[in-house]
């Protein structure tokens, strides 16, 4: 797995120009973007979803670097002690 940070913006009627960063883990680009963008969308209430509807929602993405992971022992190395 690999780690993305994705970045929204978009134009809100209150606030102006919104902006949010949403770190995910996942096999590819695009499927880190989707899913970030799920997270990102269930978050907003009604208004906000119309406002980036609206004026469009700019998105971000790069790659942050590899999850790391523990790697197993082997036998001989658990053995060895």
């Amino acid at each position: 797995m690999k780690s993305f940070e994705v970045q929204f913006r978009y134009q809100d009627r209150n606030e102006g120009t919104v902006e949010s960063t949403v770190k995910v883990d996942a096999s590819s680009l695009p499927g880190g973007v989707a899913k970030a963008t799920r997270e990102f969308v269930k978050g907003l209430d009604r208004k906000q979803r119309f406002d980036m509807n609206k004026n469009g929602l700019e998105i971000t993405a790069k790659a942050v670097g590899a999850a790391t992971e523990v790697p197993a022992k082997t036998s001989t190395e658990a053995a060895a002690g």
